[in-house]
This record gives structure tokens, sequence and C-alpha cells, in this order.
């Protein structure tokens, strides 16, 4: 518990200062949903892994280097979070082709926490899409999230399920 509660910290104290793509939403909520959807819905309890979900976004959005990660939280957090850290100087567009090249490579515990990421981000682009997002552009970022979740490895059936609930609820409608 002190190990999730210290990530918690750290991650909201990295991202004080950013907002979600709506420009409203504090950012922090975003590692928290994705914690508690592992937790929630996953049935994830290893607090480890929790940690690294509420972390994941940290060395790809905030000054945080691999080495404060591993020396605050140790080698295997820093390691699930480094897998999940995109290049950021690569364009979008190349970013999002090898999320869904290199989802089958990633580990059981990086799995776990894409899916719930995907499930946290396609939510909010499902209840309240960026503003200056089109139908289109919403169409096209679940179509990708898909894409990345049928190249991860079959870790969580309750996550998955969870995914392809959301995705088929928002082509209902």
């Amino acid at each position: 518990m002190n190990l999730v509660l210290k990530a918690t910290q750290f991650a909201a104290l990295k991202h004080r200062d950013q907002k979600r793509k709506d420009g409203k939403t504090p950012y922090i909520i975003h590692p928290i949903s994705v914690a508690m959807i592992l937790a929630e819905i996953g049935g994830v309890d290893d607090p480890e892994i929790l940690s690294a979900a509420l972390l994941h976004d940290t060395i790809e959005d905030t000054d945080t280097s691999a080495q404060e990660l591993d020396k605050e939280f140790g080698s295997r957090i820093r390691i699930i979070v480094e897998e999940l850290t995109d290049n950021n100087q690569l364009t979008i567009s190349q970013r999002k082709q090898l999320q869904i090249d290199n989802a089958p490579h990633l580990s059981k515990d990086a799995t776990l926490i894409k899916i719930a990421d995907k499930i946290s981000n396609v939510s909010d682009v499902i209840k309240t899409p960026p503003p200056k997002w089109d139908q289109k552009r919403c169409n096209e970022y679940v179509d990708k999230a898909e894409a990345v979740i049928n190249n991860c490895q079959k870790v969580n059936q309750d996550l998955e399920n969870h995914f392809f609930g959301l995705l088929t609820d928002y082509r209902k409608s």
C-alpha cells in the first residue's frame, strides 16, 4: 500500500501542471484511472504493477528519467514504465504504429497496463472527446487502440472483454 501511495504522490507532482486533451481535466486523473481499471476490472492487486500504472506516462510526458524511477521505485517498475514509454521524437503516426507493432512483445505486466491505458483513453474519447476532434478522428483513435489490443498477449480476459464491450457500445451509437 505504501508503494502505491508513494507512486500516486510522485505521479501527481510530476503531472501537476498538465491537463487531459479536453483541456479541463487534471492529467493525474488518467494514471489513477488506469490503476483503478487494473484493480477493479482486471483484479490486479500487485502493488508494483499498480504503481507502474500510476507512473506509466512519467518518462514520456514529464522530466522524469528512468534512473529516477529506478532509484525511487526499483528496477521492475522502471522496466515496465520504459516498455510503455513512446519515443516523443517520432511523429504521432509513427508512435501509434510502433505501439501496434510492439504490442506482442510487451511483458505480461506491461500488457496489463497497456490494456487498462487503452480502456481509459477510449472511455475518455467516447465520453468527452477532445474539443478539436471530429467523429472521424475519434473513430481513427478507437481503431488504432483496437489494433494495439488485438496484438497484445492474452493476459486478462476481464480487461479484454471490457475493452471490446466499450468498442461495441461506441460503434452501435
